[in-house]
C-alpha cells in the first residue's frame, strides 16, 4: 500500500492506496476503507511479461555439443583435463612421439592458460577433443600408448 498525507482546508488526511483491480481501487482515508472507482482512461495499464524461452545449447563448428563429457577412447594412458575450461590449442597430432614433460594441450580456465603435459613418454594414439571445445574436469583430452 502506498501512503500519502494531504492537507485540505487545514485538515490533514492520511490516504493509503491499495490494490487496483480492474478500475476499482482499495483506498483508506484516516483509517476508513473505501472502494473508489477510477475512470477507465486513468487505470494504469498492466503489462504481463512472458518468461523467456531458453535458447538452444551452443555447438562447435562440427555440430557437436560444446561441452564434452568424459569419454573412453582408445587404450593406453589417458591425458585428462585437470579442471574445466576451453581447449585453446592442441600441440600434437596422432602418431607424434612425446616425452612426459611435453605440453600436449593448452587449456584456458578462469582467464588463464594452463599447459597440460603428457605425463609419460609414448606415442599419441588418439585425440578426443578439438580446438574451441569446452571440457569438464576429468574429460579425456588424448590417449598415449
Amino acid at each position: 500500500m502506498k501512503e500519502y498525507k494531504y492537507k485540505i482546508n487545514g485538515n490533514v488526511y492520511k490516504v493509503a492506496v491499495g490494490d487496483i483491480d480492474d478500475n476499482i481501487a482499495a483506498v483508506e482515508v484516516n483509517g476508513v476503507p473505501y472502494k473508489v472507482e477510477i475512470e477507465a482512461s486513468k487505470v494504469p495499464a498492466v503489462k504481463s511479461v512472458a518468461a523467456p524461452r531458453p535458447s538452444a545449447a551452443p555447438r562447435t563448428a562440427s555440430g557437436d555439443k560444446v561441452i564434452s563429457k568424459p569419454a573412453a577412447t582408445g587404450t593406453g594412458a589417458k591425458v585428462v583435463a585437470p579442471l574445466p575450461g576451453v581447449v585453446l590449442s592442441i600441440q600434437v597430432k596422432v602418431g607424434d612421439t612425446v616425452k612426459a614433460s611435453d605440453t600436449v594441450v593448452l587449456l584456458e580456465a578462469m582467464k588463464m592458460e594452463n599447459a597440460i603435459h603428457a605425463g609419460r613418454d609414448g606415442k599419441v594414439s588418439s585425440i578426443a577433443v578439438a580446438q574451441g571445445d569446452s571440457v569438464l574436469e576429468g574429460t579425456t583430452l588424448l590417449t598415449i600408448e
